[in-house]
């Protein structure tokens, strides 16, 4: 059996913060395995994609690991506190939850992810995929929250986090069943030639989504609102005490 890394031994390796091993898990950044919740890094892959990384020999799999500058949301948060925030609400309202910066890169962990998701993220890198449907979220006009369909057939909606006056990412939360589920034939077709895999990996899981009466829909949406305006809160208390050790550490040095 190949040797298991867990995330505390990358974040060794690597010498980052674990969150960030994390989002690039998630995002298919590096070689890793999903066993639950938890996320296990089979040591032979890891070396081989190190090596990679030495050679150039695979530019999809660079790590880029860029240091977040004052205007990221990632850096204005504990991550590690908003993604379990993000994680009850996740288990509280059964559906699944996500936080970006404005570009969509997440900065948290996926919560919660339905069957569907899961099933087809065993043979591509689902989240990816959602991610370039999620793009449109971050352009809409509208401030409130509304429904919307995924790449994956299924209801989608974001609320936007602020700081301040600036909006600096958001709360997305999915795998909602719209009313005509499941879809048709040629719609599975076309959901699973979007994720490069086969219609068979997707009709077992079809009816592993969300299924909410209108009413509830609607109360999600509001509370979606609302988690977005704690991580705001968070986020915008974080940048005051920033702020102001900036403006003490200036002070000191006059």
């Amino acid at each position: 059996m190949a040797e298991m890394l867990t995330a505390k031994d990358m974040q060794e390796l690597l010498q980052v913060d674990r969150s960030t091993i994390y989002r690039m898990a998630e995002a298919g950044q590096i070689p890793a395995i999903k066993v639950g919740r938890l996320w296990r890094f089979p040591a032979d892959r890891v070396k081989e994609w190190l090596q990679a990384q030495v050679n150039g020999s695979t530019p999809s799999l660079q790590l880029t690991l860029s240091p977040p500058t004052d205007d990221d949301l990632a850096s204005l948060l504990p991550l590690e506190c908003v993604q379990l925030i993000q994680d009850t609400f996740a288990e509280a309202l059964g559906l699944m939850l996500i936080t970006t910066d404005m570009q969509v890169r997440p900065i948290t962990r996926l919560s919660n992810p339905c069957g569907l998701f899961s099933a087809i993220n065993q043979h591509t890198n689902a989240l990816q995929k959602c991610i370039e449907g999620w793009q449109g979220l971050a352009a809409t006009v509208e401030l409130e929250p509304k429904f919307t369909r995924s790449h994956l057939g299924l209801l989608c909606a974001r609320a936007f986090v602020r700081v301040g006056s600036e909006l600096k990412g958001m709360v997305i939360v999915g795998g909602i069943a719209p009313d005509r589920w499941p879809p048709s034939q040629e719609e599975i077709e076309a959901i699973a030639a979007t994720f490069e895999v086969s219609p068979e990996v997707l009709i077992p899981h079809l009816e592993e989504v969300y299924h909410l009466e209108q009413d509830r829909r609607a109360w999600v949406l509001s509370l979606l609102q609302r988690i977005a305006d704690i991580i705001s809160h968070i986020a915008t208390e974080r940048s005051v005490l920033v702020g102001k050790l900036k403006t003490i550490a200036q002070l000191t040095n006059l």
